[in-house]
């Protein structure tokens, strides 16, 4: 099981972190040669990590008469490992992990046990608990394994998190990142003033989840404790990053290197970003309150042929109407966001 500090050093680099998606059979069976290829495919676009068994692998892997948790996961670390050892290369592993205390303290212990780094902790399900239950919840499954943080949006079953509780959540030694996704400009800025006041920012590192905002959240410092400190995201942990994934790793290290010698590129990557802000909302469905976001990552990806088809677990997740016209018009309007030919060159070498 990696320790807290392997954890950490992982996850303090920042970069690009795609939440995986699940790769179906036209009989919603598990493809392994395909989650395997989109595995590799993000190894080789250059991503510091890969989140498995978050939403974009589908909830629904955990039910009992599907028993798909464990398997997703296990083929995702062995694809790492290969080419970890291929390339001396080190791939944060990050489990999503959910549900109440005994669920999701199991589901820790098994992704601590296939080598995982980190849980990524989402609280759905707990709109009603206090603060100090949510907390005591964080902490049994953080004696399990080190803690990623999820602000989650309340349109897609996340609730509001005062900066209260995130300054004690950040109290908690084995967190070592934080997913700040509430879709909200205000609730973002209460993570990192939280974050500065609990002391820990050198510890926990901001990962942006405001799919709405990637390239804003990455350019902007922050607030954080009075007389003039200053946070940044170091990365994103993003559905719309298990798309065009090395497009993304080319974005963020554009974005890197303006920060370090701030100079004319500035507009020019915060007009790319509400490009793929604008790209965002047709795959994820913005315009339906995200119910297509699932068939909406499958087709830009059946698209490339990482894919086969859109299928999904539920056979009632298809696109919105109106949806397939949105993606064909941001395919069409942003090529410069898709890494077609990068997939092209490779996609045998990965299905092999």
């Amino acid at each position: 099981m990696a320790g807290t500090e392997e954890a950490r050093r992982r996850l303090a680099a920042g970069g690009v972190i795609p939440a995986h998606p699940l790769a179906l059979t036209p009989e919603r069976r598990l493809d392994e040669r395909r989650q395997v290829a989109l595995t590799r495919y993000y190894c080789a676009a250059g991503a510091s990590g890969i989140a498995v068994g978050v939403h974009t692998t589908q909830f629904a892997i955990r039910q009992p008469r599907v028993g798909l948790y464990l398997p997703v996961l296990r083929l995702a670390a062995d694809a790492i490992g290969e080419h970890e050892r291929a390339t001396g290369s080190a791939i944060a592993r990050v489990a999503g992990v959910c549900g109440r205390t005994r669920q999701a303290v199991g589901e820790a212990g098994a992704a601590a046990g296939l080598g995982y780094h980190a849980a990524l902790l989402s609280l759905g399900g707990w709109n009603d608990a206090s603060d100090d239950e949510l907390l005591a919840h964080c902490r049994e499954v953080a004696s399990v394994m080190p803690l990623i943080g999820f602000y989650l949006q309340p349109a897609v079953g996340g609730r509001a998190l005062s900066e209260a509780f995130w300054r004690r959540f950040f109290e908690i030694p084995e967190v070592v990142a934080v997913k700040v996704a509430p879709f909200d400009r205000y609730r973002t800025q209460e993570v990192t003033r939280a974050l500065a006041a609990a002391g820990r920012e050198r510890e926990v590192t901001l990962y942006t989840g405001n799919d709405d905002a990637i390239v804003a959240d990455l350019l902007t410092d922050f607030p954080g404790c009075a007389g003039g400190q200053r946070l940044c995201f170091r990365g994103g942990l993003l559905g719309q990053w298990a798309v065009w994934t090395r497009r993304a790793v080319e974005l963020v290290d554009e974005i890197r290197a303006e920060r370090a010698r701030p100079g004319e590129k500035t507009s020019e990557l915060l007009a790319r970003g509400a490009d793929l802000t604008d790209a965002n909302g047709a795959l994820f469905d913005a315009r339906h309150a995200f119910a297509g976001c699932l068939p909406g990552i499958h087709e830009a990806l059946r698209r490339q042929g990482l894919l086969l088809g859109r299928w999904c677990l539920d056979e009632r997740e298809e696109l919105s109407a109106g949806q397939m016209e949105e993606i064909d018009r941001v395919h069409a309007r942003y090529p410069g966001l898709r890494d077609d030919a990068f997939v092209e060159a490779h996609l045998e070498e990965w299905l092999r």
